[in-house]
């Protein structure tokens, strides 16, 4: 009989991972801010530019003229959501779809954390756009963030929760013990 996943019992890696997320998340807009002056833009393709953009708000720059408060609004949301993910690790995520959700989504959401509890603001330096018209800038949090939301809606499709393993197997027992 295989024994059904469960991400308690590799917690440890899994914040490894976590922490590696926020590292390179980190890493980057350390070296944006160390070697491009804020607003400064550089030409990559014909489609992407290499930028340097602070984001006060949230996604495409939502409150971002709010005053201020917003800095310690979203910091507050993204360590909650972080340590609601962290803890659901601990206690046991049944799919491996659904553990790397949960590592994409809290090491993004901390990467961006750092960043409004040090700057105030959210570091941005991805700038994709088609003629004159530009997606908001982003970064590797970001990116961390939207792809482990996309792995969470896959998984509600296509992975079976450990409950429904377990029940399964009890019922099958039942049946076969009469």
């Amino acid at each position: 009989m295989t024994h059904p996943f469960n991400s308690r019992t590799r917690f440890t890696t899994w914040g490894l991972w976590i922490l590696a997320v926020i590292m390179a998340d980190q890493a980057i807009k350390a070296t944006v801010e160390a070697s491009m002056p804020l607003g400064t833009s550089i030409a990559i393709t014909a489609g992407f530019n290499w930028v340097h953009a602070i984001n006060p708000g949230a996604a495409f720059s939502f409150l971002a003229d709010a005053g201020g408060w917003q800095r310690i609004f979203f910091a507050g949301v993204g360590l909650t959501v972080s340590a609601m993910l962290a803890g659901w690790l601990w206690r046991g995520v049944s799919t491996r779809v659904e553990t790397a959700a949960c590592i994409l989504i809290t090491g993004g959401g901390m990467g961006n954390v750092i960043d409004r509890l040090r700057i105030g603001a959210v570091v941005d330096y991805l700038d994709f756009y088609w003629k004159n018209w530009h997606w908001p800038a982003f970064n590797l949090a970001d990116i961390a963030i939207v792809f482990g939301a996309m792995l969470f809606v896959w998984a509600s499709f296509t992975a079976k929760t450990f409950a429904d393993d377990t029940s399964s197997e009890q019922t099958l027992n039942e049946i076969k013990t009469g």
